[in-house]
């Protein structure tokens, strides 16, 4: 493929499988109807980047996310359709050891999509696990880009250190990666403000998408101390950050109330005033209209820095992905 072919991103993307496992359980027509709606919805309203993975959706659902995905962009006829920019994400699975099990991974992708991916990542690094394996799906993912299978590269969970070396990797074959996905939020500026992934990014020419930018749904102002909260493993973590995270909300109610917008219109809008493209989650209609009520203005800077002196004060952040390195 000629590198001189770009891959087109708008200014924002509406992740609607971000939380895909979670769409999927229990998974029923009426609920594909619903999102084929949200699918619909963001498309006709300018949001044409929708970021997926292949372990999105397991055991019998297997793929499911993707598969879905594919149904909705092919039945889609309307404003925007051109622009439509399928993103996945590929595992590195540990009995993915070669570079030929990547491509056999973006062609199984790619069947289920019903079009070629767009963008394809690497899900995560196994640099902090199992050094020894990432060389050969790196170079996998090269090969697609080489072999024209997709149009551009991208890499995920990979900190300012892992970054550079594989961008040297890369550009000793003249294959560019396009972007680079790390959690980011108020909650989550750990890969900028302490890692400092945006300047490196920006000097490599790579773009930052932010996924996870409302942490979970508690930069949503739904949830206070007093509950009720999600159930499980996000119950606990919400009953933890809530009361160190006062202020942060308190602020951005504030400027939502001043902006007549909601609270995660105004997080969302932060990660846009950061340069960042978030990738919010949306099962519903009424979940993708509050997102794209992100769009089309942008935040003074006094309130960025408002924004940004709460979160610094916040004595709790997001748990870190595991996978995230230095």
């Amino acid at each position: 493929m000629q590198t001189s072919q770009k891959l087109f991103l708008p200014a924002m993307g509406c992740g609607t499988w971000a939380w895909g496992n979670q769409l999927l359980w229990g998974y029923n027509q009426s609920m594909d109807s619903a999102l084929q709606a949200v699918f619909n919805l963001c498309v006709s309203n300018g949001v044409t980047l929708f970021d997926t993975g292949d372990s999105y959706g397991t055991g019998k659902l297997n793929g499911r996310s993707e598969l879905l995905l594919g149904q909705f962009s092919q039945a889609y006829q309307g404003t925007g359709q051109k622009n439509i920019c399928i993103a996945t994400k590929l595992a590195a699975y540990p009995w993915r050891l070669t570079r030929q099990s990547m491509i056999s991974a973006c062609q199984a992708s790619a069947q289920r999509l019903r079009k070629n991916v767009d963008l394809v990542q690497m899900h995560w690094s196994t640099a902090n696990y199992a050094p020894w394996q990432e060389g050969r799906l790196l170079d996998g993912l090269a090969d697609l880009y080489e072999q024209g299978l997709v149009k551009g590269v991208g890499l995920s969970n990979y900190g300012p250190k892992r970054l550079q070396e594989v961008h040297q990797k890369f550009a000793a074959r003249r294959i560019p990666i396009t972007t680079l996905q790390v959690q980011y939020s108020l909650l989550s500026t750990y890969p900028v403000t302490e890692l400092g992934l945006k300047d490196v990014c920006d000097q490599l020419g790579i773009k930052l998408i932010a996924y996870s930018p409302l942490a979970l749904g508690l930069l949503t102002g739904k949830y206070s101390e007093q509950g009720p909260f999600p159930q499980g493993i996000r119950g606990l973590l919400f009953r933890l950050l809530l009361p160190g995270a006062k202020l942060l909300l308190a602020c951005l109610k504030e400027i939502a109330e001043s902006r007549h917008k909601t609270i995660s219109q105004v997080a969302l809008n932060w990660c846009i005033c950061k340069d960042t493209i978030p990738i919010p989650g949306a099962k519903s209609v009424t979940q993708a209209q509050e997102n794209i009520g992100a769009l089309g203005w942008r935040l003074e800077p006094s309130e960025v820095s408002a924004l940004d002196q709460a979160a610094a004060n916040t004595n709790r952040k997001m748990v870190q992905n595991i996978f995230q390195t230095k």
